[in-house]
């Protein structure tokens, strides 16, 4: 029991990081993802005012007859399409993708994949979010640096001592 404990604790930890990164860079609509072992829903909220803009889940009585199984890939690809057709009608193109502590694997990311291909604006996976100062939409940003220039960014971090024994 003690186990299940755990691994609920450490899901609900990467909850709370991965919906306040989503909260803090971007100014987008959320879109919300919750999975249980039998259900998938996806929701779309607006945090500054705080309400729910869009909704869909493998419960809802016009999907449920279309459905059979919710647990599996179909069932996730049907709520990411339906989620987007809500989206896209109510005038939403862009959202943040929120996994709200699950992996992005499996019915997770089928879901955010079935949405991108239904005309959502999800954003590109693994790409960093920079504010600006006009308060626009996050940017990609590239961070290339040189040998030289991650090398004094370790000495003014205190960190060349051990890179200078590795080296000799």
């Amino acid at each position: 029991m003690k186990k299940y404990q755990q691994i609920n604790r450490q899901r609900r930890n990467r909850a709370f990081r991965v919906s306040n990164a989503v909260k803090r860079f971007s100014n987008r609509p959320r879109l919300c993802v919750f999975r249980s072992n039998t259900n998938i829903y996806a929701q779309i909220i607006d945090d500054e005012a705080g309400k729910t803009l869009v909704s869909a889940g493998t419960r809802d009585k016009t999907l449920k007859t279309e459905i059979s199984n919710g647990s599996n890939c179909t069932a996730a690809e049907k709520i990411g399409e339906v989620i987007a057709k809500k989206a896209l009608d109510a005038g939403i193109t862009k959202v943040a993708f929120d996994r709200h502590g699950f992996k992005y694997h499996g019915r997770v990311k089928v879901l955010a994949d079935s949405a991108r291909k239904a005309g959502l604006d999800i954003g590109a996976a693994g790409e960093e979010k920079v504010k600006d100062d006009s308060g626009s939409a996050p940017k990609k940003q590239k961070t290339s640096k040189s040998k030289d220039e991650k090398f004094a960014a370790k000495v003014s971090a205190g960190k060349a001592a051990s890179n200078k024994k590795q080296n000799k």
